[in-house]
């Protein structure tokens, strides 16, 4: 794997999981916040860190735990203005899953799940469903740093994973900010169920691939769309309609694009 993970470019990041102990040193805690700062917002996190003296103020005096201090980030206006006001929704949420969870999103049933969370709920429950999940507890629990844990073989992990994280993860250097990518790297793959390409961080997406899975070409395919269609924003309560049909391969990703800018949301996606 230590072979593999270098020719990938990821070999300094796995296993890299940073912890604040009991009895720690101001060494050891400006190692975490270093570590959440990178994590959260790439190579411009350590120029944010002014940005969040009262909040590491708190984790230094015990007032909160690693979580919570991770937590504040994504709720933070710095925060929602990198990654949600700049962005496609769909993006929104697999940099979530990315920076918080430290995996890509598995497939369309977790992206359908947050959009209709976000808009039933609203931004401030979107980003708490990630730390009150079973998932990060088993990962992270209250003092562990979130990392890119979807780079090895975890509890639960589909195999796609994977090769999904890779299309997300540009580096350490990087910054998902800064790369200037504001639309989904991931919805077209995701809702059409095939694998991404894996694409060696630091190089150009449009590279040659180390390993690719290749969309079949001409694809002749006809899927079965099944959403729920979202009323429009008014006062008054609208009931949504569930709406069923078929869509030819080459339309699906509009498809699913155009579902989701009426306000609804897909339920179910199947090959005829």
């Amino acid at each position: 794997m230590s072979l593999t993970a270098s020719r990938l470019g990821v070999g300094d990041v796995i296993g890299e999981k940073i912890e604040l102990r009991q009895n720690w040193t101001e060494d050891e805690l400006q190692e975490v916040f270093r570590a959440a700062y990178t994590q959260v917002f790439g190579r411009e996190g350590l120029t944010l860190s002014e940005t969040f003296v009262s909040l590491e103020a708190l984790l230094r005096n015990g007032k909160i735990n690693v979580r919570q201090f991770i937590e504040c980030l994504g709720k933070s206006e710095a925060y929602k203005e990198r990654f949600f006001s700049s962005c496609s929704q769909v993006r929104f949420i697999e940099l979530n899953y990315k920076h918080f969870l430290g995996r890509a999103p598995y497939d369309q049933s977790e992206i359908a799940y947050h959009v209709d969370l976000y808009a039933q709920e609203g931004y401030q429950v979107e980003i708490e469903s990630y730390f009150a999940s079973p998932e990060y507890q088993a990962a992270f629990g209250d003092s562990i740093v979130p990392y890119h844990r979807g780079f090895q073989s975890i509890p639960g992990m589909k195999q796609v994973g994977f090769n999904r994280l890779f299309e997300l993860y540009r580096g350490h250097g990087s910054s998902d900010n800064a790369q200037g990518v504001k639309t989904s790297r991931l919805e077209q793959k995701v809702a059409t169920n095939q694998s991404n390409n894996i694409v060696r961080p630091g190089s150009s997406l449009s590279s040659q691939s180390v390993q690719a899975v290749s969309p079949v070409q001409g694809d002749s395919r006809v899927f079965l769309v099944e959403s729920i269609e979202g009323g429009s924003q008014t006062a008054v309560r609208v009931r949504r309609s569930r709406s069923v049909c078929t869509v030819p391969f080459e339309q699906l990703s509009a498809r699913y694009q155009e579902i989701h800018k009426r306000g609804g949301r897909i339920v179910r996606i199947q090959p005829l």
